[in-house]
């Protein structure tokens, strides 16, 4: 007799995929895909925003366009409010402001990585790590102060020449702290680099010895912190994601800058609290210029996820020249055809040492 067929024999007309006992390979028969998912798959090259009713399709490209405009306003902006505020405005307390830049990272941070999981949360394993960190926190409140206060007494045309000069000192840190030495190419590349800064200080309209100092000062502790970073978290269980080291390093900064203002600027907290009493103005701008230093750190993250490392540095050497240009039709602040000069030469040596270095990472490998 015939055994009569049941829907599941006929819809699984193999018994021997029925049968899990056997040692042959089962074949997996995949399920037919539905609408949704073939729409969804059929979509894969593009970021969804909103509700599923109501979404919104952005592409990679303008995304990322989006990110770096994104970039370039943080950074000028941030250079713009410090030195509307500093100068112009008559705020004259920089340690003050930098803690303010740091408890506004240190709390955006926060939420960033524990609520919104922009990247996943990294943890501190030990105390050597731990002191590390801290020494980074140092070098980097030594630099955005310096910075800061630069502004009060330079341009922004002129801070963003000095702090074209970076390579210059990451070079030379490099060599002294690492030993590591560079082709001659870029070395030579250098060249352009410090006579450009050196033609535009000799013709500077309003050069400020003082701040002149200090923005070398800064300049110097940002390749200073690049380089001891490398060295202080080179192993791989000591890592930290850009994110995740801003997290950490913005409330060690915090608390070691509180005693520093609370001594230099003296009971800076009842002055601010009392101008934004007479003039609330004070308040949206230490609001939103503590906002924008944060995204500056955020944006940085971002254009090196959607682009490369190597993006950021070339939009980082335009950024110089850019906010030069906004800040001196902004501020009106007068230069001269031998200080532009200097600053070109600066950003062209810039260029050349970048070529250089990638030129000479690729003859190494």
């Amino acid at each position: 007799m015939v055994e009569a067929q049941t829907w599941t024999t006929r819809r699984m007309s193999n018994p021997r995929l029925l049968d899990t006992t056997t040692n042959d390979s089962v074949v997996n028969i995949p399920t037919t895909p539905t609408a949704d998912e073939r729409s969804n798959n059929g979509a894969h090259h593009f970021f969804f925003f909103g509700s599923s009713q109501y979404s919104v399709s952005i592409s990679p490209n303008i995304l990322t366009a989006l990110i770096i405009a994104s970039w370039y306003f943080s950074n000028i902006g941030v250079l713009l409010l410090n030195k509307y505020l500093l100068s112009f405005y008559g705020y004259r307390y920089p340690i003050f402001l930098t803690m303010l830049h740091m408890l506004s990272c240190a709390a955006y941070s926060y939420g960033a990585i524990n609520f919104l999981e922009l990247v996943p949360l990294q943890h501190i394993h030990s105390k050597k790590q731990f002191l590390k960190i801290f020494a980074l926190s140092v070098i980097f409140c030594f630099s955005v102060v310096c910075g800061n206060t630069s502004l009060r007494y330079l341009p922004v045309s002129f801070n963003q020449a000095i702090g074209a000069t970076t390579p210059f000192f990451t070079a030379i840190f490099a060599f002294l702290i690492t030993c590591k030495k560079e082709s001659g190419e870029v070395y030579l590349a250098l060249l352009p680099v410090v006579f450009g800064i050196v033609v535009a200080s000799n013709s500077e309209p309003l050069f400020h010895l003082f701040g002149f100092l200090v923005c070398v000062g800064s300049t110097a502790g940002r390749a200073l912190k690049s380089v001891v970073q490398g060295i202080l978290l080179s192993s791989e269980s000591e890592k930290l994601n850009s994110m995740n080291l801003l997290l950490y390093m913005a409330p060690m900064a915090a608390l070691i800058l509180l005693p520093f203002t609370l001594y230099i600027e003296g009971n800076v907290a009842a002055v601010t609290l009392e101008k934004a009493r007479g003039d609330r103005f004070i308040v949206f701008l230490l609001v939103g210029n503590a906002t924008v230093a944060y995204l500056v750190n955020l944006t940085n993250f971002l254009v090196t996820k959607h682009t490369s490392a190597l993006t950021l540095q070339v939009l980082g050497n335009a950024k110089a020249a850019v906010a030069a240009v906004v800040s001196v039709l902004i501020f009106r602040n007068p230069v001269t055809v031998m200080g532009m000069t200097g600053f070109a030469v600066t950003i062209m040596g810039v260029v050349l040492y970048s070529e250089a270095k990638k030129r000479s990472k690729l003859t190494s490998h």
